[in-house]
Formats: C-alpha cells, sequence, structure tokens
C-alpha cells in the first residue's frame, strides 16, 4: 500500500493505494510493493499540478503494470516461469468527489457517517464468480461460497489478462470515508452495510481506529489472507474540525506465515 496527503488550492486531497499480490505467482509481496509505490509516483505529483484524477489513474494504472511486469526479467534477460502478479485499488479523495480505478478484486468501499450509515461496493471484482453473478449463473450467497470466488480475471503483471483497468468517480451524497482493502478483509465482511457497521463501531477513534478495528476483525475472524485497510474521510481535512484526526491512515499489511 501507499498513502499520501497533497495541499491544493482547493483543499487537501488524499491518495491511497491497496495492492495484493497474486496468490501463486512469483515474488508477490515485490508485486503488490512495486504497483503501490510506481502508482504512487505518478498520483502525487499529478494531484500537486492539479491534473483531472481520472487521467492521473489511468497512467498510475499503467505505471504500476508496468513495475509488476518489470520483475518478470531476470538478470539475463530470461522470462521467469511464473510472473510475478498484483491486484490493484487506487483513490483519489477530494473535498468533493472520490476517484477510484482498479483492475482485480481488491476493493473500495463508501461508508456514509451517521446514526444508519448508508454504505456502498465502489467497485465489481474482476472474477469469475462476479461474472457469473452479473450474468444471473450465481446468487451473491452462492458466489461468496464458490471455490472459484477468489480465481481472478484481471491483474498487473507481464502476463497481463487483457482486461482493462476500470476508473469511476463518485460524488458523496454527504459525510463518510472511502475505504480501500485487500480481499483479506473482505473475506469476511464482503456486505458493505455489515462493513459499515463494524466500521461505524469505532467512529469515534477515527480513522485509525476504524482500519485497526477491521483489520483485527479480519484477523479473528481466520485471517487466512493477507489483509490490507485504508480509509480516507469524506469530506477533506480542511473541511473538517482542526481537531480530527489526519485525513487518511491506514492499517500495516498482515501476511499469513506461507506469503
Amino acid at each position: 500500500m501507499a498513502i499520501a496527503i497533497v495541499e491544493t488550492a482547493s483543499g487537501p486531497v488524499s491518495i491511497a493505494v491497496v495492492c495484493d499480490g497474486v496468490s501463486g505467482s512469483d515474488r508477490a509481496d515485490e508485486a503488490s510493493q512495486a504497483a503501490a509505490d510506481a502508482a504512487l509516483a505518478v498520483l502525487l505529483p499529478a494531484t500537486r499540478a492539479g491534473e483531472d484524477a481520472a487521467g492521473a489513474s489511468a497512467r498510475a494504472v499503467e505505471a504500476a503494470q508496468a513495475a509488476v511486469a518489470s520483475l518478470s526479467t531476470g538478470p539475463a534477460g530470461d522470462q521467469r516461469l511464473e510472473s510475478p502478479s498484483s491486484t490493484f485499488v487506487s483513490a483519489v479523495v477530494t473535498s468533493k468527489s472520490a476517484t477510484v480505478c482498479w483492475l482485480g478484486d481488491s476493493r473500495a468501499y463508501w461508508l456514509g457517517s451517521g446514526p444508519e450509515p448508508a454504505a456502498r461496493q465502489l467497485t465489481a471484482d474482476d472474477s469469475v464468480v462476479a461474472e457469473l453473478v452479473s450474468a444471473g449463473g450465481l446468487s451473491a450467497a452462492e458466489a461468496a461460497a464458490s471455490p472459484e470466488a477468489h480465481v481472478i480475471t484481471g491483474w498487473l503483471g507481464a502476463d497481463l489478462s487483457g482486461t482493462s483497468p476500470h476508473i469511476t468517480e463518485f460524488v458523496p451524497p454527504g459525510p463518510g470515508a472511502v475505504l480501500l482493502c485487500s480481499d483479506g478483509l473482505w473475506n469476511y465482511l464482503g456486505d458493505a452495510s455489515e462493513l459499515a457497521q463494524h466500521a461505524a463501531a469505532e467512529a469515534d477513534a477515527g480513522p485509525i481506529g476504524t482500519a485497526r478495528r477491521l483489520a483485527e476483525f479480519a484477523l479473528v475472524a481466520g485471517g487466512a489472507d493477507n489483509i490490507t485497510v485504508a480509509v480516507a474521510l469524506f469530506p477533506s481535512a480542511g473541511d473538517r474540525p482542526t481537531a480530527q484526526l489526519p485525513l487518511v491512515t491506514t492499517e500495516p499489511t498482515v501476511r499469513s506465515p506461507d506469503e
């Protein structure tokens, strides 16, 4: 993961990137970090320059793709038998909207604040079961229980899937937060409303407490996969009381022993 807060003429902008190495691929841990770092290296100066967030996000995922693909080449220029691969999701959150870009099954959610927080998933997984659900071949419950629940159809790497990255702009209806996470969290809290309820339980602790609480929940529930959580508050920090916690906070990645 990689995060930053940028002060612009129109107020603070938060940037968050979460990448998750694809299970079974070579050097997946290096792939995910290389992707996150490369994306931030594009998004940071673009945001400072006031560039369009959608265009910057497209260039960021291209840079992430190039960074991951470069890992598949050995010292002598030979291609490795197993290409490093990673998922990708990023968010650029201003005081007016959130621009989300993704490829794979790392997700972004909107979590509205209030007594009954509205919540929705902002991304659609690039996966076999997501395509089946979309086509009406599986229910959401059946998809969650399917052995192919994590067979993805989109990823970064030298063996690029051919699936194009997705970019969307979301205008929140009110205060809340944009949450990015790996499947290590949504394995256990995939439903947006359930995720919002658990996040709301730690609302007074701010985004740091929210990220920590959600990561801890996933660990207690089984912790069977890498867990990464990033929370970006909306509206921006400049529109909140000065006592408010920082705009973007994260819970460090927790890796399972075999990864």
